[in-house]
């Protein structure tokens, strides 16, 4: 956080500003619309929201399908079951660890062929990495499927010179306060389509119908920013790119300590992509590492408290999916199996890069 953040707030306490809705949420959305080039924005409470909101604005209904990446965090997965809707779950390619198109067209084929039917396709954009969304809108189109973009992970990463969370119908955001600029807590929904924003305003504003009196005909969620969590917003866009080049600036200097060591792969950046490296993220291959495992590695960091983490472990093999389908090769276990989460924050300086690259090294040399 910085003085800006602190100004707006003042500003907000200021002029009285505090509950939902205020022109600090109107300035955010604007914000918003005008760095993702994205005709319109609406500042929510989560992006966990943001996706309820937009699967409800499709039409997914109980008893639907929706085709949802499985290697991310549950965020992305739970709101098809508040729906009643079943997840069905494809797997990531290699490459870039996002959905793999090939795994999501045998997906949707197969769901034909036992006549059943998706509405909606969720990629994610993961850890920053653009997912292949020029190949995976293909194959939406070709089977009449809405794509939610997922760019929870990704603000500041483009794909071709476009930025992550414009290539969806409907597109969503989070400000959760591990996200690249924060909120404290707090998502976005876009889209082109004006009515679909307006929808998603007047059903996260509890659905109240134009009428002097409180008149409710359908189902509304709680689920609108504050203009005080707004206002915080409004000072974090003013040093996302700033923040962008930190995080880069992160994972350049683990890939320069780091290459050297054997069995140990950072996540590649495809050819148009331009990450925002929200979390730099290895793989440890034991078969080449002489062993060490990312769990090896892990318990060093942690007994010197460092906190790393394993890599999300995908949907299909979580205990609440596990009857969902799932289409893949397995690659996104693989991913679970084998990936660390290293410490990425804006704020690290390059002694604490240092004290990690040197424990990860300890972790290897000990295991000799």
């Amino acid at each position: 956080m910085g003085s800006e953040e602190f100004e707006r707030v003042r500003e907000a306490f200021d002029t009285n500003w505090i509950a939902p809705l205020g022109p600090h949420v109107d300035g955010f959305e604007h914000d918003l619309q005008e760095y993702m080039g994205v005709a319109h924005a609406a500042a929510l409470s989560s992006g966990t929201a943001a996706i309820h909101l937009a699967l409800i604005i499709l039409g997914v209904q109980r008893g639907d399908y929706v085709l949802c990446q499985s290697f991310t965090f549950s965020g992305s997965a739970n709101p098809i079951a508040y729906l009643g809707a079943t997840p069905v779950f494809i797997d990531s390619e290699p490459d870039s660890w996002n959905m793999c198109p090939d795994a999501l067209e045998r997906a949707i084929l197969d769901l034909k062929s036992q006549g059943k039917r998706a509405k909606v396709v969720i990629p994610v954009h993961l850890y920053g990495m653009p997912a292949r969304m020029t190949a995976i809108t293909e194959v939406a189109r070709r089977h009449d499927l809405y794509i939610v973009e997922d760019a929870a992970e990704a603000l500041g990463s483009t794909l071709d010179g476009n930025p992550c969370g414009s290539f969806g119908d409907i597109s969503i955001l989070s400000f959760n306060g591990n996200k690249i600029i924060t909120t404290s807590g707090g998502g976005a929904l876009l889209s082109n389509r004006a009515e679909w924003v307006q929808k998603a305003r007047f059903l996260s504003t509890q659905a109240r119908d134009a009428a002097p009196h409180y008149q409710h005909s359908q189902i509304g969620y709680n689920y609108r920013m504050s203009n005080v969590c707004a206002a915080i917003g409004r000072g974090q866009m003013t040093v996302l790119n700033d923040r962008v080049e930190a995080r880069r600036r992160n994972h350049a200097y683990y890939k320069r300590s780091l290459s050297d060591l054997p069995g140990l792969s950072f996540l590649p950046e495809p050819a148009g992509c331009f990450s925002n490296r929200w979390l730099t993220c290895v793989l440890i291959d034991p078969e080449r590492s002489g062993d060490v495992t990312r769990e090896t590695v892990r318990l060093v960091l942690d007994a010197q408290n460092i906190e790393s983490r394993p890599l999300w472990k995908p949907m299909h093999m979580q205990p609440i999916f596990t009857d969902a389908p799932n289409y893949g090769d397995g690659t996104s276990e693989r991913l679970f199996m084998n990936g660390l989460c290293l410490p990425s924050g804006s704020n690290l300086s390059e002694t604490d890069l240092q004290r990690v690259v040197k424990q990860i090294k300890t972790a290897y040399s000990n295991h000799d």
